[in-house]
């Protein structure tokens, strides 16, 4: 029987990418995003495929919406194996004391709020279900570890998503239900297009910066999620090989 996958973020980038090789692989995968439209693109890029795929419009930040979301996927395929929680958003490279209020907040109920949101039904649909157990794998960011200048909202949700991530695999220990994260470093997806235009660095210069193909993120996910529940990847790193992180600043 095939397993369930949700993917949050998929109508474009790396969400839509995951999805796609998810589905592509066997995960019967619900695609979950802001616009109908494209997901329904994503899904149809896929191609025919024995897995079946499910388009739900949800917007993470919202709680109703995130149980709608998990309610429609047990009701159509029974229970869920994974959710990659992926959807996020950033913000143009400014100092703290220019970025309005509303701005981070709306960075937090992405990021993180909307983390939680779906790692918190995740959990609970995991610990219920018959087998019990599942996987959550947390789209972090090399920003988890060393920061852009002008960054403070991003950053500080990425920091924090790695605290979910050990949280989570220390509380599902009991119930079979692994965590993981995976942080990537200059995926080619629209949003970071200005990697190849040049983006500012720590020492105030503009450079630009070499990025890989955003199937290479797909496949490490695939790659996670196809582990068995005894075997977690914790934290896995997955970058342009030459991009400045080691040394950055």
């Amino acid at each position: 029987m095939a397993k369930v996958a949700i993917v949050t973020g998929a109508g474009t980038g790396i969400g839509k990418a995951a999805a796609v090789a998810l589905l592509k692989a066997g995960w019967n995968t619900v695609f979950c995003g802001r616009r109908a439209d494209k997901l329904d693109e994503a899904i149809a890029s896929a191609g025919t495929t024995e897995a079946k795929a499910l388009a739900v419009p949800c917007d993470v930040s919202k709680p109703d919406e995130v149980d709608a979301l998990f309610a429609k996927t047990v009701a159509q395929f029974g229970r869920v194996d994974l959710l990659f929680n992926n959807a996020g958003m950033g913000y143009k490279s400014t100092l703290i004391d220019e970025i309005p209020v509303e701005v981070w907040n709306d960075v937090v109920g992405v990021n993180l709020t909307g983390s939680f949101l779906c790692a918190r039904a995740a959990f609970g649909q995991m610990r219920r279900q018959s087998p019990q157990g599942g996987r959550i794998i947390n789209n972090g960011s090399i920003s988890a570890y060393a920061p852009r200048p002008g960054s403070v909202p991003y950053t500080a949700t990425k920091h924090a998503i790695s605290g979910l991530t050990r949280t989570l695999a220390l509380d599902g220990r009991p119930f079979d239900i692994a965590c993981g994260q995976i942080d990537v470093g200059n995926a080619l997806t629209e949003l970071a297009q200005a990697m190849t235009q040049g983006v500012p660095q720590a020492n105030g210069q503009i450079a630009v910066e070499p990025t890989i193909d955003v199937e290479r993120v797909a496949d490490a996910v695939v790659h996670m999620a196809s582990l068995p529940l005894d075997t977690n990847v914790l934290f896995m790193n997955v970058m342009a090989t030459k991009m400045p992180f080691v040394g950055r600043g």
